[in-house]
């Protein structure tokens, strides 16, 4: 397909030059009545008639009379200058019967007839005639130096002009005429040469600017996969596109066989991005619907298990749902937003039952918390303990309390090291007492005490010093209840 654009040329310019040559008129065929044959007189140029901002086409110069005419005068005489005119009149004569002749080479030759009338009046008339061609070819001259000139223009104007200076009927020199005409002949081959190196130059070029269109589009066409931005590359595309109309607008029209084959390899290149997108498009749809299915199976399963109370392991499959969810891909903006708000719907269900119970379940928590530091307080008032027998005592206080402190429950997680820790620290301040009764009564105790003393003052010295190194509260408290207990071991001894 050649889709190369030809702009008309503009006319106007044509219009106002054939206006302005319309003073350089034709001789007109013979009047049938000699009084019709008079010859209008000469009136006297004027600047504005003289002068004219355009030049005439050479085409508006084809126009050419009939040999041996009996002359006729113009409706309107030409303006040219009255020493142009004596001289023109100088190459002619006039016989009795008012035939017109004028000197051609070495002889002369028959122009016309103009009977009825003065020999200076028939020689004037054709001078003018003279004139209004020497008129076309200085016009032509002064065209041939434009910039807007067409070969085409040149070739019919050179045509015309020789018809007309090669026996022209006319007085003047036609000598000087004939030389005029070869000189501006060769001018006008000159500028014909010159048009067509700048024609070859500006289609080389156009040629190159069209090329590298054509070579993007390639690339383009070339680089589309799996990562390719679709939107992006199609803005290319029409980007592409533009500048190819706009370029066939502006730039030198190209030969057929190029265009074509320039415009074959960009509109393969649009039909390689075309079909790339459309088989996009497709599978998007299709891994698109089937994302859709995956997505309402999981939400079916949501919606299952949205009113389960079984927390924990609710929550692991709710997790799952999400995760299945983030691997399902995309269906789409408008069907995901729905298809995620329908999910969301279920999971939050159940999450803030979830989230319910854990609060109800945090109060509670808190309440056994305020219990359980009620019997902390009882416990840690047994000790510490003298002796076996307030040992024994507070031994039974301890288990009663410790049976009171499983059957208040849980308490919150955070906390619950803190007070197992305290209660635990009771319970071995008063086995201490009991073991160092059950060494004292041991047969193997008296042999084995003397070195378990020396053990329990060596350890209490270094916990002393660990204690006054310290400074972090938990473990200095820690700490001092291990040394409680050595110091109850140490008293059971002694």
């Amino acid at each position: 397909m050649a889709d190369e654009t030809v702009t008309e040329p503009d006319n106007t310019n044509k219009h106002n030059e054939q206006a302005a040559t319309a003073a350089l008129s034709q001789p007109g065929e013979a009047q049938n009545s000699p009084a019709a044959a008079q010859v209008q007189p000469t009136p006297t140029p004027t600047p504005k008639a003289m002068s004219h901002p355009h030049f005439p086409s050479p085409a508006a110069f084809a126009k050419k009379g009939a040999r041996h005419e009996t002359a006729k005068p113009a409706a309107t005489a030409s303006q040219h200058a009255n020493e142009d005119i004596v001289r023109a009149k100088t190459f002619g004569r006039v016989d009795e019967q008012g035939t017109v002749y004028v000197k051609d080479n070495d002889g002369e030759r028959k122009v016309g007839e103009f009977p009825g009338v003065s020999a200076d009046e028939a020689l004037t008339l054709y001078a003018h005639r003279f004139l209004d061609i020497k008129d076309k070819l200085d016009l032509f001259a002064k065209r041939l130096e434009t910039a807007n000139i067409k070969p085409k223009e040149i070739e019919e104007s050179i045509h015309s002009l020789g018809e007309e200076t090669s026996e022209p009927e006319v007085v003047g020199d036609l000598s000087a005429l004939r030389s005029q005409y070869e000189e501006i002949k060769q001018s006008a081959e000159a500028k014909k040469q010159e048009l067509a190196k700048a024609r070859k130059e500006a289609v080389a070029k156009a040629l190159e600017e069209r090329t590298a269109i054509v070579a993007k589009a390639e690339s383009i066409a070339d680089s589309l996969g799996d990562s390719t931005n679709w939107r992006q590359t199609a803005d290319k595309f029409r980007s592409l596109f533009d500048q190819w109309q706009q370029h066939q607008r502006t730039s030198a029209r190209l030969d057929k066989t190029d265009a074509d084959a320039l415009w074959k390899r960009f509109s393969a290149a649009r039909t390689t991005f075309n079909q790339a997108r459309r088989k996009w498009a497709q599978a998007r749809d299709n891994e698109r619907a089937t994302t859709k299915q995956v997505k309402e199976t999981i939400i079916a399963e949501a919606n299952a298990l949205k009113d389960s109370t079984d927390w924990g392991e609710t929550s692991h499959k709710f997790n799952e749902l999400m995760d299945r969810w983030k691997q399902a891909g995309r269906a789409g903006r408008n069907e995901d937003d729905a298809l995620w708000a329908r999910f969301r719907e279920a999971a939050d269900t159940f999450f803030n039952a979830r989230q319910t119970d854990r609060d109800q379940m945090h109060t509670s928590e808190e309440a056994n918390l305020s219990k359980k530091e009620e019997l902390l307080t009882k416990a840690e008032a047994l000790v510490p303990v003298k002796d076996v027998k307030a040992a024994k005592q507070a031994r039974q206080a301890l288990a009663a309390i410790q049976e009171q402190w499983d059957e208040i429950g849980y308490v919150p997680r955070e906390d619950m090291r803190r007070i197992e820790g305290r209660l635990d620290a009771v319970d071995k301040q008063i086995k201490a007492v009991e073991d160092a009764e059950w060494k004292r009564s041991d047969p193997e105790a008296d042999a084995r005490k003397s070195s378990f003393e020396e053990q329990l003052n060596a350890q209490l010295a270094d916990l002393d010093g660990r204690i006054a190194a310290t400074s972090d509260p938990k473990k200095k408290q820690a700490l001092e209840a291990e040394k409680a207990t050595k110091q109850q071991w140490l008293n059971a001894v002694k």
